[in-house]
């Protein structure tokens, strides 16, 4: 009877140990931030500097906190971007909210929303040299204006010339393509090219143009109510797995934050993760977005992230200066605040 005794105590004592050696692993694993959720994340367009609050989130463990296994691809564009999420191949995308907009107004597509803001103000811009007389906008009138194809700030261009004053019939577009943008106003062969602000004016100084000789002519500084960049979400896995979308959210605001705090640190990831990547010329890059476009007064009112409703809807209405809807939606339809932490959680310090 003592050797059964014995035997059943060894036994029970075996279970005791292996119960709890499988909670330690679980806590441990808890601890640890283990993913658990895949995340397929695209960004619209080849990396560059602005998207370093994302790889700051990866590489100091916010998607992981938060039980996140996140993996990056590029497309070719915000269209391409939001096909992707719309089907279900990412789960997740950085695009233009005014190209989300239009996206929202074809037929069967799935009702893809934005979730956060990134860029508060559109990076719109039509980037000009001083010694062709051009230090205002209205000051474009009659000179000529190199546009790549597909360019989205000409998407805005119309509302923006009528709220101006501009004719128009009066600025000269000359299509090019994307990769001379920068060389054909830095040969002098147009006055001015529309784009990015922080791309094009960055790109013609490491170009050798002067910057006493350049002037940004951002859209947001002539009446562009348009708010810029934000994350995208798949409505399925948004329904399905509303956590995975909030903790995603968590993570970039801690991305965000520590960019701020650390701008070079943030423009090493960014140049790191770019064929023959210049540190410098991200950091130049950074500091322009967080300046011109992440850091606006409304940011600092409000919190990242978020919208004011009656300026998206003032944004969709000039959109539709060069966009007939067939069923203009409504701010709601395009922006979902679920997702977003308090107000508290997303000020900027």
């Amino acid at each position: 009877m003592s050797g059964f005794k014995t035997i059943a105590l060894h036994g029970l004592l075996a279970l005791a140990i292996s119960f709890a050696a499988l909670i330690a692993c679980e806590a441990t694993g808890a601890e640890s931030g283990v993913p658990s959720t895949a995340i397929h994340f695209t960004f619209d367009r080849p990396i560059d500097a602005s998207m370093a609050p994302f790889f700051l989130a990866a590489k100091d463990g916010g998607f992981g906190a938060e039980r996140l296994n996140v993996s990056f691809n590029s497309a070719s564009g915000s269209p391409e971007a939001l096909a992707r999420v719309a089907k279900g191949d990412s789960e997740l995308a950085l695009v233009d909210i005014n190209e989300l907009i239009r996206f929202r107004d074809k037929d069967d597509v799935a009702p893809v929303k934005a979730v956060f803001v990134l860029f508060n103000r559109a990076p719109y811009a039509i980037v000009a040299r001083r010694s062709r007389g051009i230090h205002l906008l209205p000051d474009l009138d009659g000179k000529t204006v190199g546009v790549a194809d597909n360019d989205l700030s000409m998407r805005l261009w119309p509302a923006l010339a009528q709220q101006n004053g501009i004719k128009a019939s009066r600025v000269k577009f000359h299509k090019i393509g994307a990769a001379v943008r920068e060389p054909i106003l830095s040969a002098g062969q147009v006055d001015a090219v529309a784009g990015f602000s922080f791309l094009s004016a960055v790109n013609l100084r490491d170009r050798g143009v002067p910057g006493a000789d350049l002037v940004v002519l951002r859209y947001a500084d002539y009446g562009c109510e348009a708010y810029g960049f934000a994350v995208v979400v798949n409505p399925a896995f948004a329904t399905a797995k509303p956590d995975a979308v909030k903790g995603f959210v968590r993570a970039l605001i801690a991305g965000i934050n520590a960019t701020v705090r650390e701008p070079g640190r943030a423009a090493e990831e960014a140049a790191s993760r770019i064929e023959d990547g210049d540190r410098n010329l991200e950091l130049e890059r950074l500091r322009t977005v967080l300046a011109d476009n992440i850091l606006t007064d409304e940011v600092k009112r409000n919190g990242l992230g978020g919208v004011e409703p009656a300026r998206l809807e003032r944004s969709i209405d000039q959109i539709a200066q060069d966009f007939k809807f067939r069923k203009r939606p409504m701010a709601r339809d395009v922006f979902d605040d679920q997702f977003l932490p308090a107000v508290a959680e997303r000020l900027i310090n």
